[in-house]
């Protein structure tokens, strides 16, 4: 397994998408930064009355939902390509344990998916305070440490999608597809949810992958186009069950067809 993990991770460092991809992540943190200093710049002009109004939450979270996506199509690629390119059978010839080839593609990916993850968000929480300063925004005002362990899970989510950008890889085995895929679960889906009447756009909003780190974090989906029904445990279970089921899939998928 270590002689399979390695491999992968030599893959991963060797193809121009992984750097793009991250460097995306990175601009796009940067770009939070940036819309940061505009709020500040905003806030000092502002009336007492519209600054009760005026929250930073939705630009902090901003760099993860991003990082999300971005994941999200390097799982997808760092499969896709080694079927485009016929790498694959390479792969399976030198090693023809299939699901250790899996296991090591989505330890690798996520490994770095989930520290890129947790970067770019906690990166976006402290980076914005430390832009705002002392503005007393309303939804700023409790401790770093209350609010942080909320933007650790929420980085978490990063290497959700990833996992399931190499479980869409597997199993669709063309980019197109996959990455179709990735942007309907990111983002096309919880709109499409949040248009149903009530009490469903609720409750199935709770289950979308977007909504699961505000509901481990036990945060409320006020304002925000999910739901919150479930308890923070269930929630853990069900992000978790996006992870590992789709992968359990692929891998089945994976032993059974050629490559």
């Amino acid at each position: 397994m270590i002689d399979a993990v390695a491999a992968e991770w030599w893959k991963l460092r060797s193809v121009r998408s992984t750097y793009w991809t991250l460097a995306a992540v990175g601009m796009f943190f940067v770009f939070v930064l940036l819309l940061a200093f505009q709020m500040a710049h905003i806030w000092d002009g502002l009336s007492a009355e519209r600054r009760a109004d005026f929250t930073l939450r939705p630009l902090q979270e901003l760099g993860a939902w991003a990082a999300a996506l971005c994941l999200g199509v390097l799982g997808v690629l760092s499969v896709t390509s080694e079927y485009r390119t016929g790498m694959i059978r390479t792969t399976l010839a030198a090693m023809p344990r299939r699901g250790r080839v899996l296991a090591a593609k989505a330890a690798v990916v996520g490994t770095v998916a989930l520290v890129a993850g947790e970067a770019v968000s906690i990166g976006s929480f402290l980076g914005t305070r430390l832009v705002v300063g002392d503005r007393p925004f309303p939804d700023q005002r409790a401790s770093i440490a209350h609010d942080l362990p909320d933007f650790v899970v929420g980085g978490t989510s990063v290497a959700v999608f990833a996992l399931l950008g190499v479980s869409l890889g597997v199993l669709l085995r063309s980019t197109a597809g996959a990455l179709v895929s990735v942007v309907f679960l990111w983002h096309v889906l919880p709109l499409l949810v949040f248009q149903l009447p009530e009490p469903w756009n609720e409750r199935v909003g709770s289950v979308l992958p977007g909504a699961l780190p505000g509901q481990v974090a036990g945060r409320s989906a006020d304002n925000s186009i999910y739901g919150d029904l479930l308890p923070p445990a269930a929630a853990a279970a069900v992000m978790l069950a996006y992870a590992l089921v789709p992968l359990v899939l692929a891998g089945i998928v994976l032993s059974r067809r050629d490559a």
